[in-house]
C-alpha cells in the first residue's frame, strides 16, 4: 500500500507561485501551503508594483524576482529556484482560486510513480459560483478536444494546479514565456506519451486583488489568441521535430 505524502517525510516536494500584484492573496496562500507536506514555497514575484514580494517572505516564502512581464517566464524562474534535491515541482495561482489542501492529491501520484504528470481539474471538481467565468470553460472544453482530437489525451481544463518532476519537465524544453505555458505542457506530455492523470480539486473565487485575464475583457482576448496561435504553432512543430531522446526515462 502506498504511503500518503504526508507520511514520506524525505520527499522533498517544492511548490512554485508565479505572482503579480497579488499582495492581498499571497500571504494567505503562502500559509495555507506550509500547512502541507511541503519543503519550499517558491513565490515569483513577477514584477509586482505592491507589496506582494514583502508578504510573501514574511509569510514563510522563498521569493525570487522575475521582472521580465509573462507567466512563463515567472514558472521558469521559479524552476530555477527549486531546491536541486526537489523530486517534485508544484505550481498553482497566488491569487487564493486554488485549494492548497488538494496538493497531496495532486503531488502524491507523481511522487509515488503513479503518474509522470498530474493537473487538478477545476471542471471535474466543485466550484465556487463565479469563480471561472463562461469564457474560461468554453476556452477549457475547446482547448480538451483538440488536444483528445490530435493527441487523444483526456484533459478536461488547463488548470494552474499540477505537479511533474523536473527531470520530465526539462526534457519538455518548454519555449512558451506568456499564457501558453500550461497548454504546451500539456501539449509536450500528451505528445511525448507520458502518463497522465487528472485529479477532480475543488476552486474558489480569488480572494482579492483584481485579475489579470479573466476580469479584463482586452486581457482575456489576448490570452485567448495565445493559447490559440501555441496550439496550432506546437501542433505543426511536433510534426517536424520529436523531444528530447529519453523523455520517458
Amino acid at each position: 500500500m502506498s504511503l500518503p505524502l504526508s507520511e514520506r517525510p524525505g520527499s522533498v516536494v517544492s511548490v512554485i507561485v508565479p505572482c503579480l500584484n497579488e499582495e492581498d492573496t499571497i500571504a494567505g496562500v503562502v500559509a495555507e501551503l506550509l500547512e502541507q507536506p511541503v519543503t519550499e514555497v517558491i513565490v515569483v514575484d513577477n514584477g509586482s508594483t505592491d507589496a506582494t514580494a514583502a508578504r510573501a517572505e514574511a509569510a514563510g516564502a522563498k521569493v525570487v524576482r522575475e521582472a521580465r512581464r509573462g507567466y512563463g517566464r515567472a514558472c521558469a524562474a521559479g524552476v530555477l529556484a527549486a531546491s536541486r534535491e526537489a523530486e517534485v515541482l508544484c505550481f498553482l495561482d497566488g491569487d487564493g482560486s486554488d485549494v492548497p489542501a488538494f496538493l497531496e492529491a495532486v503531488v502524491g501520484p507523481v511522487l509515488r510513480g503513479e503518474a509522470d504528470f498530474v493537473m487538478g481539474s477545476r471542471i471535474r471538481g466543485r466550484r465556487e459560483a463565479g469563480s471561472l467565468l463562461p469564457q474560461q470553460i468554453l476556452a477549457a472544453w475547446i482547448a480538451s478536444h483538440l488536444m483528445r482530437l490530435v493527441y487523444g489525451a483526456r484533459f478536461t481544463d488547463m488548470s494552474p494546479f499540477r505537479a511533474i518532476r523536473p527531470a520530465v519537465l526539462g526534457k519538455l524544453h518548454m519555449q512558451e514565456m506568456t499564457y501558453g505555458w500550461n497548454l504546451e505542457m500539456q501539449m509536450k506530455v500528451a505528445a511525448a506519451g507520458l502518463r497522465i492523470l487528472e485529479i477532480p480539486v475543488d476552486h474558489r473565487c480569488r480572494r482579492g486583488g483584481t485579475s489579470k485575464v479573466s476580469g479584463n475583457f482586452m486581457a482575456g482576448l489576448s490570452a485567448s489568441w495565445k493559447i490559440s496561435t501555441t496550439f496550432t504553432r506546437l501542433v505543426l512543430s511536433e510534426r517536424r521535430t520529436r523531444l528530447a531522446p529519453g523523455v520517458n526515462s
